[in-house]
């Protein structure tokens, strides 16, 4: 099938027509945990890297490195997929020197595989990256409803929705016109709204007209500790505004991209976790090194992020630069994290009731070192720099 219109209305009429929410499932379904992938902007941006080859090589490495087998499922593509203008009938086309076999027969390779794909655009004229006369690729402000039809027809199963070069149209107003638009296109897609948190998300994207899958709540990450702390510490506190299906993004995870030592990685992707947020890869995976592997592998870790139960941990400590935030979850237990953001080590201790745990006999499992203990909850350990420890608590 060719990208153009004529194409797309063919796909799109030949659809079955399901009643989908534009957050995340099908009508009926059950809520969504946080989405889980890989998105290519942390590790290429918009160098001539990017393009089908890279990702059609990712998807191979989501079933050679074991990554599907631990869930994650996305394979999403960002910004500079597309060509520099619309066709002559107003659709979307990839650019033609990055993706030659088209955005279709990408999705339908990365489907071939057990997987979904994503795709990028954003809210406003024009996305992020001015690489051409100081504009961007063109936007899908005023094309929603065409642009959905596209996406569906292509086998887009995910949209991140950017907020560049947005004219200054109200965000609710812009956000709402691309849900109405994905949820009338005939196939669930997730939509991942990327507003940086600007007029505060989380008090609506979450809930109807918009009902979006996922919200970001902060500006973009970079690969170095001081931008990972900034964003914990402003996406941390949100926890009462997700719920199943409906999550606070913090944006994407920089394990592997070298800017940050594996105790900062191994934080950085604890604090993720615990905070249910989105666990998306933004490292190329065709050269990633071992010990940053086996963090994003970590399955105890990533199991707190995905329990059903649906529940942000909550931040119960915050003082002297130690973080302790406690998650519930489906089974009864609690993960617990304890974070030292400060420079030096910390001997920390943590008492039962500050955990929420009635006095008891309790197991304690340490997800990094993969230990146990018995106890009364309590928790006494000495954190490194910049470390976090994480357990799950259970009576025994």
């Amino acid at each position: 099938m060719s990208d153009s219109l004529a194409a797309v209305r063919r796909a799109a009429a030949s659809l079955v027509c399901v009643a989908a929410v534009a957050g995340s499932a099908s009508a009926g379904a059950a809520p969504m945990p946080p989405q889980m992938g890989f998105n290519n902007w942390n590790s290429t941006h918009c160098r001539d890297e990017f393009d089908e080859a890279m990702i059609r090589g990712i998807a191979d490495k989501f079933i050679s490195l074991g990554l599907k087998d631990a869930g994650y499922r996305y394979v999403n593509i960002d910004d500079c997929w597309a060509n520099w203008q619309r066709g002559a009938d107003g659709s979307l086309q990839p650019n033609p020197k990055r993706f030659p076999g088209g955005i279709k027969a990408l999705a339908d390779y990365i489907h071939q595989h057990g997987l979904k794909f994503g795709l990028y655009s954003s809210a406003g004229s024009s996305t992020c990256e001015p690489l051409q006369e100081n504009r961007g690729f063109p936007g899908g402000l005023g094309h929603e409803k065409q642009d959905a039809a596209t996406f569906a027809a292509w086998g887009v199963d995910y949209l991140k929705y950017d907020n560049c070069n947005n004219q200054k149209v109200d965000a609710h107003q812009r956000y709402t016109a691309m849900a109405e638009a994905l949820r009338g296109s005939g196939r669930p897609i997730f939509y991942s709204m990327c507003e940086w948190g600007e007029n505060k998300p989380w008090l609506w994207a979450g809930k109807p007209p918009v009902d979006a899958g996922s919200w970001r709540t902060t500006g973009d990450i970079s690969d170095n500790y001081a931008s990972m702390l900034k964003i914990f510490k402003q996406n941390v506190v949100l926890d009462s505004y997700a719920r199943p299906g409906h999550w606070n993004d913090p944006d994407m995870l920089e394990v592997g991209n070298g800017g940050m030592s594996d105790v900062e990685y191994r934080s950085h992707f604890s604090l993720w976790a615990i905070m249910a947020a989105p666990l998306l890869i933004g490292t190329d995976l065709r050269t990633i090194k071992p010990d940053a592997l086996q963090i994003l592998l970590n399955k105890e870790v990533i199991a707190v992020d995905q329990d059903p139960l649906g529940v942000q941990g909550h931040q119960v400590r915050d003082a002297d630069g130690v973080h302790v935030i406690v998650k519930p979850l489906k089974d009864g237990s609690r993960a617990v994290a304890v974070f030292n953001e400060g420079d030096s080590p910390r001997d920390v201790s943590v008492d039962a009731a500050e955990l929420g745990l009635k006095a008891g006999h309790y197991h304690l499992h340490d997800l990094w070192q993969h230990s146990d203990a018995k106890g009364d909850g309590s928790i006494k350990l000495t954190l490194p720099a910049h470390a976090t420890a994480m357990y799950r608590i259970g009576q025994r």
